[in-house]
């Protein structure tokens, strides 16, 4: 039989899925014409789609030699190179497969793809997008053009591309979870939600299309309903780690703190390298009063995405004696995190350091009154030179400080003068004056769980002699505000006389020290009262952040703060009620 029916009779039996009758007879026709190119380029394909990389390599790379210039050869070589990872083999003969077609949008594609697994992410996006210009309704070629964006952190650009690979093939499962994931990520969680609900509907058994249903309704603070999706991923694939994580942050959220722990230990188990389970797990140790074994794996939290380190080439402060060394240490989440930490640049102070602190420029004012910080710098300024650092949060862990050394005394102060200056403009309000504060920051992932209404705070309006005063910095309380909330009780704000110049938190510190008592939710307006010793309490939800602990009415962290629980999750009332009560009491006494 003539070698061009016998490569006939083999392409049909390729063709029609029958590979191991295909086989024989190629390698017939390569025994008496061992450079029969379409032979070569066939049996090389026929390894290729049966995962033998190697081999198809060799017999591609013959077929090649034969015809220099047969884009489908090239294409195929190059894909048998992406199969061994070699992927700079791949690029370059990819470049020769568009060269020699240069309309093919398979061979953009293909150099495309070749080009992102090689990180050449720039020359990749080139590629994929001849590959779109060449054949429109290419999907695969849009998708992979918006993940290639993606990585380059040009979420726009990603958007659109995925959005043409769903009107390209709009039941596209790849391009609809990935454009899911990315609108969550720029927090657009309704049409987030509906992409993936249409995804879930479309697969019902595929786990990340559960996984990512679950996390965005996390994400969009509706936590209930976070649950099933996530519970689904994991039934659907156990073996997935970050399932087995985000189940457990969705638990952990609910207060099921048991649940999410086993979650955490399983998701480890799974991936020990796992970084955002090590970071969840960090905090629910913390929360559990496991400092020791918290902090120390507190520190993946520099692997997460959510988190950047700040990569300085000078090398990690590690708690040895400084002897004139200047240390940078530095703030690296919301304000109430720096007032909490910063306390620990004393003991930088004390093992000879030169102490540096960078942080928010509103606690620059407040911070002055710490003789024991040398330099202080705000974000995003030029910073001085310094020989070591270290992230203010991770100083408890460095320093290995256990529960009985959180706390030194108080470590905030504010001028005599102010305080006195204060105490004769609040002479005027007789009875108990506590401050309240209501809200905290609002892009907190669990907010909603911490702010209560102005209105949760009747119960302490109501005790016989307690007077009342903002500690809300920005949010007006007269009496069109009260009654637009629903308020009719006072709240006094002399919010109006601070001096902006000196710094809002130096003339909110001096007032506290002319309170009885300050109430607040977890806000920095609790970070600052605890710093300063005031008698504080703090409406803490059932599920606290970690430095609250479980089950515990006072804190290390600050011995003049009392912790009021929920005994519900998102119930205040019994809180409150418990506060007005305790308050009655302390009222009375007041002379």
């Amino acid at each position: 039989m003539q070698h061009t029916q016998l490569l006939s009779t083999a392409f049909a039996h390729h063709q029609a899925g029958r590979p191991e009758q295909a086989e024989p007879i190629y390698r017939q026709i390569l025994a008496a014409e061992p450079a029969q190119p379409d032979a070569l380029h066939l049996l090389g394909v026929l390894c290729l789609q049966s995962g033998r990389g190697d081999e198809a390599i060799e017999l591609l790379s013959r077929a090649l030699a034969a015809r220099p210039n047969h884009a489908d050869t090239a294409n195929h070589l190059g894909a048998a190179y992406g199969m061994q990872k070699r992927y700079d083999e791949a690029v370059s003969v990819l470049r020769r497969a568009v060269t020699a077609a240069p309309q093919d949008a398979g061979a953009h594609y293909n150099l495309g793809t070749a080009l992102r697994n090689a990180g050449k992410l720039d020359e990749a996006v080139t590629s994929f997008r001849h590959a779109v210009a060449a054949n429109p309704h290419a999907a695969e070629a849009h998708y992979n053009l918006g993940n290639t964006y993606r990585e380059l952190k040009k979420l726009n650009e990603a958007e659109i591309s995925f959005r043409h690979a769903l009107a390209a093939r709009p039941n596209y499962l790849k391009a609809m979870i990935n454009l899911g994931s990315l609108l969550r990520d720029r927090k657009q969680y309704p049409e987030s939600i509906a992409l993936l609900e249409q995804a879930v509907a479309l697969a019902p058994d595929h786990a990340l299309a559960h996984m990512n249903l679950g996390t965005v309704l996390r994400d969009a603070r509706q936590f209930d309903k976070a649950l099933a999706p996530l519970e689904r991923a994991v039934q659907l694939n156990p073996e997935s780690a970050e399932a087995h994580n985000n189940l457990g942050t969705a638990l952990q959220s609910l207060a099921r703190f048991d649940e999410a722990g086993r979650c955490y230990d399983e998701a480890l188990r799974l991936d020990p390298d796992l970084a955002d389970a090590h970071f969840s797990r960090a905090t629910w140790r913390l929360r559990n009063g496991d400092l020791a074994g918290g902090f120390e794996e507190y520190e993946w939290r520099w692997k997460c995405a959510t988190f950047s380190d700040r990569g300085f080439p000078q090398p990690r402060w590690q708690g040895e004696p400084l002897d004139g060394r200047k240390v940078l240490l530095y703030g690296e989440q919301g304000m109430g995190d720096t007032l909490h930490f910063v306390r620990y640049a004393e003991n930088a102070k004390r093992l000879g350091g030169h102490v540096i602190v960078e942080c928010h420029e509103p606690l620059l004012a407040v911070l002055r009154g710490c003789p024991w910080i040398d330099e202080l710098i705000p974000f995003n300024t030029p910073l001085p030179q310094f020989d070591t650092h270290a992230p203010l949060l991770s100083l408890p862990g460095i320093l290995k400080l256990p529960e009985g050394r959180l706390w030194n005394g108080p470590y905030l102060t504010i001028g005599g003068d102010l305080v006195e200056q204060w105490r004769a403009r609040l002479r005027e309000f007789e009875g108990f004056r506590v401050g309240i504060c209501w809200q905290g920051n609002p892009n907190h992932l669990f907010d909603a769980q911490r702010t209560v209404p102005l209105s949760t705070f009747e119960p302490l309006a109501r005790v016989p002699g307690v007077r009342l005063f903002s500690l809300q910095y920005g949010v007006p309380v007269d009496a069109a505000a009260r009654a637009e909330q629903g308020v009719d009780f006072e709240v006094i704000d002399v919010q109006a006389e601070y001096d902006q110049q000196r710094g809002a938190f130096v003339d909110a510190a001096a007032v506290m020290k002319n309170l009885d008592l300050v109430v607040t939710v977890d806000t920095v307006v609790a970070h600052l009262a605890g710093g300063l010793g005031v008698p504080t309490w703090v409406a803490m939800s059932a599920h606290p952040d970690w430095r609250w602990m479980l089950d515990r009415e006072d804190s290390p962290w600050y011995p003049s703060v009392r912790l009021f629980r929920q005994s519900e999750l998102d119930r205040w009332d019994d809180v409150f009620a418990r506060m007005a009560s305790r308050l009655t009491d302390l009222a009375s006494t007041k002379p």
